[in-house]
């Protein structure tokens, strides 16, 4: 028996992909006797004269029966001799191109269904553009409602032929096409006498034997970090479903963006322990050394994939209002949320010539290819290579809705050592210490974004530079970086001491975090105080804390500058 298959439906406004997919069910006796005796009462009240409707199975909602189109996007499960299948029936009408994109962003195989009356429509080119994009490498050209033009051999070649230059216009993948009749079962589930012409598959016989196994299987292993898990101090595991590859325990893997090697000590499927992990699988994996790992984080062993803060990327714009450059979003990329800026659109793609036009702007299902600058780096790769460290949504900050979704075309400006390369290390201590971040105001994008120049990592002795651009500290000062629990001693310039964080006392210099702000406290009590209530406030609550305990301005700085553009 094959794998599981997730496909979708897709193509104009009454192609009839509801239709095809409720004939499939009917006919492979796939539906309950309640749900077969409803639909046969239900279709006597329709359009179809008492004949049997089998869009009723799949539109569910009285708007969508009323107007006879799809809106919302129909998911089903079921299961044949052969195979098990999930299917999402996604709307035709453009107005709802964002509802069958949510339906692609799943989906293996694409089912596009092309009226044989009309032919290639634009919105089957939309279509067909889309699941393109998100990542869909096999289609069936279903030419539906063959009845119509009485079964004609011509006009399905006439069709082929147009379908043919889609294909090689979009470069698509393993092109199957099917002529059928949804609503008369020709070539659905069984072979159709009326198309004795044609000699190849019916629909759901291709659909049970397509092997949509990637022969391009990405390369080396990676796990995008959901969850650190700790249910009690000698426990520490990092929660994920594997992307590629596998992972053993005893593999020495690599932890970005800090760019950490540690041992895989265990692995834990719901709770049993395994030795080894592959593709697929949600897994809880331990390490044999503390390392810098929180959610948005990837584990990885010979996968070649880097962090970087400029992406390229291919947008499909799903949001009522228009994009404008400059304007800010929080990227989202594998389990990582970060802040970022479309800086330019390199051009829109013309749905219906595949053409290429300058745009300042972007409107609702428009597609266009843009630059996206992020606020500090962000382990990422080209779609084609990493599908799922590839593939991204944009979400509006003050609305919170989901303003698009695309994939990485290019990514460019590596941040070296992961843009968060320890500036400071001693035996086997080590923290980041942002505080050699410049902070710039980019007047294009009216925003402002954080550089970080520095790639040095200093140790006790070394001379420290306490001046940048947009910062300036004391030439004696202490560092406590929070998030790695390190404490940082500087006298005259020169680092004297790196130290745990919990052995550190107030020494009389002033304090500044990680970042390089002032902590408001100006003795051992108070800065005790500070760690203890660190440690105590979960990480989705922290904005109170350190509006409680910093200042940003004391030692820094906006200027008016950037070297990123």
């Amino acid at each position: 028996m094959k794998g599981l298959l997730k496909f979708i439906t897709c193509g104009s406004v009454d192609d009839g992909k509801s239709t095809l997919i409720g004939h499939i069910l009917y006919d492979a006796k796939l539906l309950y006797a309640d749900q077969e005796k409803a639909l046969e009462l239900d279709s006597k009240v329709g359009s179809r004269s008492g004949k049997i409707d089998y869009s009723l199975l799949l539109d569910g909602l009285m708007a969508e029966r009323e107007q006879g189109i799809t809106i919302d996007v129909a998911y089903r499960y079921f299961t044949t001799d052969n195979r098990s299948f999930i299917v999402a029936d996604t709307p035709g009408h453009e107005e709802y191109t964002r509802n069958m994109a949510v339906g692609a962003s799943f989906a293996d195989l694409a089912v596009i269904l092309v009226d044989a009356s009309q032919g290639v429509l634009v919105q089957t080119r939309r279509h067909a553009r889309i699941c393109k994009l998100m990542g869909i490498r096999y289609f069936v050209f279903a030419v539906n409602k063959m009845d119509l033009v009485d079964y004609s051999e011509s006009r399905f070649q006439e069709i082929t032929a147009q379908i043919e230059a889609l294909e090689k216009e979009l470069a698509l993948e393993n092109v199957e096409i099917i002529p059928l009749s949804a609503t008369e079962g020709d070539n659905v589930t069984v072979k159709s006498d009326h198309i004795p012409w044609y000699t190849g598959k019916p629909l759901l016989s291709y659909l049970e034997t397509v092997d949509v196994h990637d022969s391009d299987a990405e390369q080396g292993f990676y796990m995008p970090v959901q969850r650190v898990c700790r249910p009690d101090h000698t426990f520490r595991g990092f929660q994920g479903q594997i992307e590629a590859g596998s992972v053993s325990v005893g593999d020495t893997i690599t932890t970005l963006p800090s760019s950490e090697q540690a041992t895989v000590k265990g692995i834990l499927m719901t709770d049993q322990e395994v030795q080894t992990a592959v593709q697929g699988q949600p897994v809880t994996i331990s390490l044999d050394r503390e390392v810098d790992v929180s959610r948005g984080c990837v584990f990885v062993k010979d996968a070649g994939v880097s962090v970087y803060k400029k992406l390229t990327v291919s947008l499909l714009w799903m949001d009522d209002d228009t994009l404008q450059v400059g304007k800010d979003y929080l990227v989202k990329l594998g389990t990582k949320t970060i802040p970022g800026i479309v800086t330019h659109i390199d051009y829109a793609i013309d749905v219906n010539t595949g053409a290429h036009q300058e745009t300042d702007t972007l409107h609702k299902n428009e597609i266009a290819v843009c630059e996206i600058l992020l606020t500090e780096g962000i382990v990422a790769d080209r779609f084609a290579k990493h599908k799922t460290l590839g593939e991204l949504i944009l979400i509006d900050r003050v609305t919170d809705m989901t303003s698009a979704c695309g994939v990485v075309e290019e990514v460019s400006e590596e941040s070296a050592g992961g843009g968060d390369k320890a500036s400071f290390q001693y035996q086997d201590l080590k923290a980041r210490g942002d505080i050699f971040e410049e902070f710039y105001y980019d007047t294009d994008s009216l925003n402002v974004l954080k550089y970080q120049p520095v790639n040095r990592t200093y140790t006790v002795g070394d001379e420290i530079p306490v001046a940048g651009e947009s910062y300036h500290y004391p030439d004696s000062f202490d560092i406590i970086v929070l998030r790695d629990s390190v404490a940082v001693r500087v006298r005259d310039r020169k680092i004297t001491e790196i130290l745990p964080a919990d052995q550190y006392t107030y020494d009389g210099v002033p304090v500044i975090n990680g970042r390089g702000f002032a902590v408001l406290a100006e003795d051992n009590d108070a800065v005790q105080a500070f760690l203890k209530e660190y440690a105590e406030t979960p990480e989705t609550d922290q904005k109170a804390f350190f509006a409680k305990w910093v200042r940003f301005d004391t030692y820094r700085k906006v200027i008016f500058s950037t070297p990123l553009s």
